[in-house]
Order: structure tokens, then C-alpha cells, then sequence
């Protein structure tokens, strides 16, 4: 078993002719049956690091995965590809379960899924510990680590792991960890001398944005008709959000559908299929969405609300441009975010963890920062980005601008709130700053303050965001349940002049947005409209078999068929993406509408 064997089952059944970055290490730790922990960043090929192993070891491949959508799409995925995989869980009727049970024992399994709940079960142990286990990989191995931003109980379990299969080596797999997280996965699944791979957190081909949310519908309508007819998710923190967002999105003529576990299931699977089979373009969801989904085109995601931690913010921008082609990431934000998500925590029925509160501090420092969004990133996991201006987010493309008199407007607005006696919210502290008439002010006598108008020459929508840019920074609290501006210890080393806050506005003028790093001939000598053709006829064939579009081709392969428009079967092989199974099952339907193009 070498890499070269690997290599030659990459090109047969992925269409593959390299590895990723960290891939190859990753494969020959399997190879060579050491214990591993990979952190890749998602779109990384950190399934294939076991998948193609495993096709090529004697014997099944175990998969510890934590969700059945999950399961369901990278075994679709699999056998489109001509590998025999299968998977167990609850969803399944007795019959097929059992007939993976037998295809078990008969050793016609290359790759088996399972989730956590249903392996730490005695039947399921003792059934693996009679079979030929050539590897088990566990994925989203955060989940074990209660410093992780999804920790799971029944992931602590799978220390029996090494009980059950002495010497078969077991390999973490995981998007986001910082080094505390490593170490946990480590300890908890009783790791021996792991190799660990860590590869590059920055993601060059998506572009960040992070903009005060005013007006959130026509916000994410303007991002909206910057991807027509492309896929895209919008994150909600609570459900009644997701409704609310969705029925006005598609009262503008958008066609979007919710996603939320409030629905009833049927309809809820319902939507999540219309959406992967590309049947509609954008879902809505709150952020659950999409931990199981292996969607490689969505073209965009938005934040309508900040998230909870700066992991699931990584992870969830992260099934953006899976395909590793151009995708836009965009969060709208405002300082009552931060409120909403730490009522909710103080309000859970077990008691928030350490790095749950640290990782919401994290994001929002994140939100209010004026520094390049790839670098936080990066940084955030421990690691740095090479040179001072990413190219791909609003900072380093020039599209904000810090004003220059930061510390000056800071101490106006903070002066306000003191002088009102910290009681009111922010829209009333900008009406005062601005020498609004408004008849309450008028009854409150605040148009006598000193700071009455302090700031009657700026936009209001620009003082508005200057307030929660302070909040986003900790001068500035809300507090309670009308989120009343409080002064904070910072907020008050900031009236000192000790400390200068980095306040924003929007640039005069744009600069013309760059081409993404890494990515910037994605579309070079692409025929648009035979992709969109290519599309249409991916979409057709995922309906007849009931897969998820991308599972018949990528927008990467289809971009590369749209290129280099392949004549004869063979150099229908030579497209990205395009192994012998799927040559065989659709490289006749292909061929025929590239050539009927010409």
C-alpha cells in the first residue's frame, strides 16, 4: 500500500491527479496505522484523507459521523464515485439496516458511516469487533472538546474506541481547533503519539465583509443580486428570524425557503432538499444549518445576525466556495447581537462553559475590529497570514474607512450617554448627538446638555454605527431588556483619552474589488452560457436519481467542461473532477450537450 497507489485511486474514482495541502501526510498516517489529529479548513479534502485510503486497505474504513444528512451525502457521494460505502443510523428501515449489516460481515464494504450514539452501543462494538477494521476516522472531532464550539457528550464515549479495536489507528479530523481543542481530542480519545497536521486556517478564495446591520432586507438583497441563479445560505440567530427573513425576502421576489427545528420534519427535509438539488437557490436557516451538508457551490453566505463564537462563524462562512472557487462571506451585525446570544446562554439549561464565553468575546471583538478579517481569522487559531493586505475583505480592499478624529467622536458619544444618565438606547443617544427636535428629548430637557447636537454635521447612520462599533469594542454595554447604553470600565479609560477606539465609515468611493487571491482565472476562458447549460442538465440528472446536484459534478468540474469543452470520452477524463465511474454514467449525456454548443 503506497502513495502512488492512493494517487492512481484519486484520478480512477475522484478525477483527482494531486493532493490538497497536508493530504498526502494525512493519507500515509492511515497507510502507516498512526494515530492522527488533521485540522483542515473547510474545502480543505479532509474526507478524502480517509475515503481513498480506505479504498485502497484491505478491509472497511469506520466513520464516526454526527449527522444523518451528513452520512447520507458523503455515502451518495461515494458511490457516484464507484465506492462501496454505507451507513447506519436511525432513519433506516430494519431491512436495510440489516443489509448493511450483512454487506459488513462479507467484507464488500470499503467505508462505513456510523453515528456516535448508535457505535458506543454494546451490539454495534461487538459487530465491529468481529469485522476486518482497516482504520476508524472520526469527524468533526471537536465535538469531543468541551472547549469546542459544538461539544458533544456522547463523543466522550468514543475512548472505548481503543478498547474495542486494539491496534487500528484512529484519526480526528476536524475544520476548526485551536491548540486547547487539539490537545483535548487527544486526551479524550486516548490518542497514542498522534501525528499532528495542521493546515492553513485562511481561506483565500472567500472575501469577507462585516457591515452594522440598518435596514438587514435591503442589505441582504443588495448581496443577493451580486450571485443570481448561485447558491447561498442566510444565518439567523432564532427561528422567528428565519421566518421573518425569509417571507420578505421572497416578497421581493427572491425565492428562498426557511430552515429552522421548529418546522414541521417533513417540510424541513423538504426544504433542505429543494435546496441541495438546486430546485431553489438560497436557504434560510438558523445557524444548525449546514454542519451535514457537503454542498461544495454555494456562492455566498450571510450573517443576518452575529454568531456565537468565532469557531462557528470559521465553520459556517466555511461551507462557502467548497469547490475552492471565488464566494462572498458577509455578517451584519449590531451591538444587541452580543445581548441576544448572552441572554440565551445565561438562559440554557447547563451551564455555560468557559469557552463558550470566550468564544463569544472572540466574535464580537471580531465584528467591531478595522483590521484585515483574514488575519483575525487566522490569528484567532494561532497561526499568521503572510503579507499586509489579503485582498479579499472590506478592509484591505478599501471599502471602510476609519474616520480620523476617532478619539474625539468616542468621547462625544460616551459623554452623551454619562449625561443622560446611562437610561436610554442607542437610536435616543444618536437623536441627541444629532440636535434632534424629537418631542422626548425636548420633554427629557436633554437639548440642554452640553453634547445636544455635538454631532449635528454626520449622517445619522453613520453615528448610529460608530455607536455600536464602540459597543462591538467594549466601551459601550447594553444592558437590560431595551438594551440601555451603560458606560464600561474601557468606555471609561477611552473619556480619559488613554485609550483611542477605531471607528469606521463608509469609503467615499469603493476601490474596484480584486479578483480573489488564489483564485483569480476561475472563470478565465469559462464559456458562461454552456455552464449555465452544464447546470441545467446536472440539475435534470440529480432529480431522476434523488442526489444532491453536486454529486453528479461540482461547479469546478462544470467550469472546466465549459473551458476546455472535451470531445471524445478521453479527454472528458482529463476534466477536474471526472473519475471512470462518472465517465461511464454521464459522460455520453455531457459530451452531447458540449458538442451540440459548438
Amino acid at each position: 500500500m503506497t502513495i502512488d497507489q492512493i494517487r492512481d485511486v484519486l484520478k480512477t474514482h475522484w478525477g483527482y491527479d494531486g493532493f490538497l495541502p497536508l493530504q498526502q501526510e494525512a493519507m500515509r498516517c492511515v497507510l502507516d496505522d498512526r494515530d492522527s489529529v488533521v485540522v483542515l479548513p473547510t474545502g480543505g479534502g479532509k474526507s478524502l484523507c480517509f475515503q481513498a485510503p480506505a479504498v485502497v486497505r484491505p478491509g472497511v474504513g469506520l466513520v464516526v459521523s454526527p449527522l444523518i444528512s451528513l452520512m447520507k451525502d458523503q455515502v451518495d457521494g461515494l458511490k457516484a464515485a464507484g465506492v462501496a460505502a454505507a451507513c447506519l443510523n436511525s432513519s433506516m428501515d430494519p431491512a436495510e439496516r440489516q443489509e448493511v449489516y450483512e454487506d459488513l460481515r462479507a467484507g464488500e464494504l470499503d467505508l462505513l458511516y456510523v453515528a456516535p450514539e448508535r457505535l458506543v452501543q454494546s451490539n454495534m462494538l461487538d459487530t465491529l469487533a468481529e469485522s476486518d477494521v482497516s482504520l476508524v476516522a472520526v469527524d468533526e472531532a471537536h465535538c469531543i472538546s468541551q472547549w469546542g464550539h459544538d461539544f458533544r457528550p456522547e463523543y466522550r464515549q468514543l475512548k472505548m474506541l481503543k478498547e474495542t479495536l486494539p491496534g487500528t489507528a484512529i484519526h480526528a479530523y476536524t475544520a476548526t481547533a485551536t491548540q486547547q481543542v487539539r490537545d483535548d481530542i487527544v486526551e479524550d480519545l486516548g490518542l497514542d503519539e498522534p501525528e499532528m497536521l495542521v493546515g492553513s486556517f485562511d481561506r483565500p478564495n472567500l472575501s469577507y465583509k462585516v457591515m452594522v446591520r440598518e435596514g438587514a432586507a435591503d442589505q441582504i438583497s443588495a448581496i443577493m443580486d451580486r450571485h443570481p441563479g448561485e447558491s447561498g445560505i442566510i444565518y439567523c440567530i432564532s427561528r422567528r428570524d428565519v421566518e421573518k427573513t425569509s417571507e420578505q425576502l421572497n416578497q421581493r421576489g427572491y425565492h428562498t425557503r426557511p430552515y429552522h427545528a421548529g418546522m414541521d420534519g417533513r417540510q424541513r427535509k423538504a426544504n433542505q432538499e429543494a435546496f441541495i438539488a438546486e430546485r431553489v437557490e438560497t436557504i434560510v436557516a438558523t445557524v444548525a444549518f449546514g454542519m451535514g451538508i457537503d454542498k461544495s457551490n454555494v456562492r455566498y453566505v450571510v450573517h443576518a445576525a452575529m454568531p456565537k463564537s468565532l469557531e462557528g462563524y470559521q465553520q459556517e462562512t466555511g461551507r462557502a466556495g467548497r469547490d475552492g472557487l471565488e464566494a462572498e462571506c458577509c455578517l451584519l451585525y449590531t451591538g444587541g447581537d452580543y445581548g441576544r446570544w448572552r441572554a440565551i446562554l445565561e438562559g440554557s439549561d447547563s451551564e455555560p462553559t468557559e469557552g463558550a464565553w470566550r468564544s463569544l468575546q472572540a466574535m464580537q471583538e471580531f465584528a467591531g475590529s478595522v483590521v484585515c478579517r483574514h488575519s483575525s481569522l487566522v490569528e484567532y487559531f494561532g497561526q499568521s497570514l503572510d503579507g499586509d493586505n489579503c485582498g479579499a475583505c472590506d478592509v484591505c480592499l478599501g471599502e471602510l474607512d476609519q474616520v480620523d478624529d476617532a478619539l474625539e467622536i468616542g468621547q462625544k458619544i460616551l459623554s452623551s450617554v454619562v449625561r443622560q444618565d446611562q437610561r436610554f438606547g442607542a437610536d435616543y443617544t444618536v437623536k441627541v448627538l444629532r440636535g434632534s427636535s424629537d418631542q422626548r428629548i425636548l420633554d427629557n430637557r436633554h437639548d440642554d446638555l452640553s453634547t445636544y447636537g455635538l454631532l449635528a454635521d454626520s449622517d445619522a447612520r453613520a453615528v448610529r454605527g460608530w455607536v455600536e462599533q464602540l459597543v462591538a469594542q467594549g466601551f459601550l454595554a447594553k444592558t437590560g431588556e431595551y438594551n440601555v447604553l451603560m458606560v464600561t470600565e474601557s468606555g471609561r479609560s477611552l473619556l480619559r483619552g488613554d485609550v483611542t477606539p477605531r471607528l469606521l465609515k463608509p469609503a467615499a468611493r469603493a476601490a474596484k474589488a480584486r479578483k480573489s487571491r488564489a483564485h483569480d482565472d476561475s472563470w478565465e476562458g469559462v464559456d458562461r452560457a454552456l455552464f449555465e447549460r452544464l447546470r441545467e442538465l446536472r440539475r435534470q440528472l440529480a432529480d431522476e436519481k434523488s442526489v444532491p446536484a453536486y454529486v453528479v459534478f461540482g461547479d469546478a468540474s462544470l467550469r472546466d467542461m465549459a473551458r476546455k469543452k472535451p470531445g471524445t470520452p478521453e479527454e472528458f477524463l482529463d476534466v477536474h473532477g471526472v473519475g471512470q465511474k462518472k465517465a461511464a454514467d454521464y459522460g455520453e449525456l455531457f459530451l452531447a450537450a458540449i458538442g451540440s454548443s459548438d
